[in-house]
């Protein structure tokens, strides 16, 4: 009777959840909640960020060990060569600080961020072709309407499966197997926000507590983390100390 009452069920993309919902609650509807989705996207654009890094970094120490360094006034090709170790150093410079810029949404950049975006993608016209990416599919969290996301889905799959970038066009496919997932996640209106959020907490206290003698030390301390439990403590009145 409990499980006939579960209508929906909002997790990641993993495949236990499928088999767990197939042979348990049938009847209910799968959805896959926003925030894995976009951290699959995230995952994908940091792993193009490293690798287009890499290959600056690589470029960068091949530039130096070529640039010859002579006492005095540098002749116009030594002039050249600086200059252009000078550009591969702040290629992997910008790369590198890029990370928070390229994860945040667009409305909560800095100037500073905005500044490094712009760098990008005038400089590494792959990686900011990633970036839209996975600004694109962040797109369909925002949608209101089942057939809305739908077109977005859509889109991202063709533009992903037609980028260039491995990686995305795995990501591309991946999207595409969970499309009536994450469909029905917009139509119901779902969200592990919460349930995340409260993930976060217990496992920072855990953390914060270096580990616990036993079980029931733990859940106390998680209880009072995660609850609006009053503790009655001496010459502190009748409320006492009140944990949020």
């Amino acid at each position: 009777k409990q499980r006939q009452s579960i209508k929906n069920v909002s997790g990641d993309g993993a495949r236990w959840i499928d088999a767990c919902i197939k042979k348990y609650i049938p009847h209910a509807t799968r959805c896959v909640d926003g925030f894995h989705v976009v951290t699959w996207a995230m995952e994908a654009l940091d792993s193009v960020r490293k690798d287009i890094w890499r290959d600056a970094q690589n470029s960068y120490k091949e530039a130096k060990n070529t640039t010859s360094s002579t006492r005095g006034r540098p002749s116009k090709e030594e002039q050249t060569e600086r200059k252009k170790l000078d550009e591969a150093k702040e290629k992997v410079s910008s790369i590198k600080n890029a990370k928070y810029a390229l994860g945040k949404a667009p409305e909560n950049l800095t100037e500073n961020q905005k500044a490094k975006l712009d760098f990008i993608s005038n400089t590494h016209v792959k990686l900011f072709r990633a970036y839209k990416l996975k600004e694109l599919l962040r797109l369909v969290f925002k949608q209101h309407s089942r057939e809305a996301a739908e077109k977005i889905i859509d889109s991202f799959f063709w533009k992903a499966t037609h980028s260039r970038i491995q990686i995305f066009k795995e990501l591309g496919h991946k999207i595409k197997r969970h499309k009536t997932n994450i469909l029905n996640t917009i139509e119901q209106g779902l969200s592990n926000a919460r349930v995340e959020s409260i993930n976060n907490k217990i496992k920072l206290s855990i953390r914060k507590a270096y580990g616990f003698r036993n079980y029931e030390n733990m859940v106390d301390m998680i209880m009072l983390v995660c609850s609006k439990l009053s503790i009655p403590l001496p010459n502190r009145g009748v409320l006492g100390m009140k944990v949020m």
